[in-house]
């Protein structure tokens, strides 16, 4: 089902097409259109479909993530859905004006911290404090990122995303391809969390940061 909606939504993405006659460039809230459908049009993001709330989120980290997804660097993994769905996605931009249109756009949005789901539900937020000690060089204390790294906020993420992210690192769906630098970084420590539950105790820290 899950593999089905992903297609559904693909080819409303390929159905998106920039309209005939229109200027070279388009501004950051047209390109933005094309985004609606999956991550709403404050950019919550939505569970039932895993598109993360994208409100907020860095100029730099949205413009890098956009050029990844465009160059096959990520979401080009045969079992990462979500990213196969954002690959197309990410081609409406023209070209890297429009990328950084539309990443600006993004990050002028207001973001919101996201609400526990089941994702995190017995997780213990006590041993994740723990665990997020490796996290903090990269992410901070506060979860807020850090752009020297290349690493970006996770504090009032989705507990679900930051759960499929970390399977993905850990499972090499994401993280693997040469040419993905900071996602190879991130693979290693997505492995210091032995199981599930480690994931779940670190996830649920995450929750309790502020945004």
């Amino acid at each position: 089902m899950h593999r089905m909606t992903s297609f559904l939504l693909l080819a409303l993405a390929l159905s998106a097409c920039r309209p005939e006659g229109a200027k070279k460039t388009l501004p950051g809230n047209e390109l933005y259109a094309a985004c609606i459908s999956c991550h709403g049009t404050d950019g919550q993001g939505q569970e039932k479909i895993a598109a993360p709330a994208i409100a907020g989120l860095p100029q730099w980290y949205v413009e890098a993530q956009l050029v990844k997804f465009r160059s096959g660097v990520r979401g080009a993994h045969p079992d990462d859905y979500e990213g196969l769905r954002m690959r197309p996605m990410s081609r409406q931009m023209m070209d890297e004006g429009e990328v950084k249109a539309v990443a600006e756009y993004v990050s002028k949005m207001a973001p919101k911290k996201q609400a526990p789901t089941a994702a995190s539900s017995g997780g213990d937020a006590a041993a994740g404090a723990a665990a997020y000690g490796t996290c903090t060089a990269c992410h901070g204390a506060d979860g807020k990122g850090n752009q020297a790294l290349n690493a970006p906020p996770i504090a009032g993420q989705y507990d679900w995303y930051l759960v499929s992210q970390l399977h993905k690192f850990k499972k090499g769906i994401r993280g693997t391809n040469p040419k993905d630098v900071t996602g190879a970084q991130m693979r290693p420590m997505s492995m210091t969390l032995a199981d599930d539950q480690a994931i779940k105790n670190v996830v649920a820290h995450i929750a309790t940061l502020s945004k």
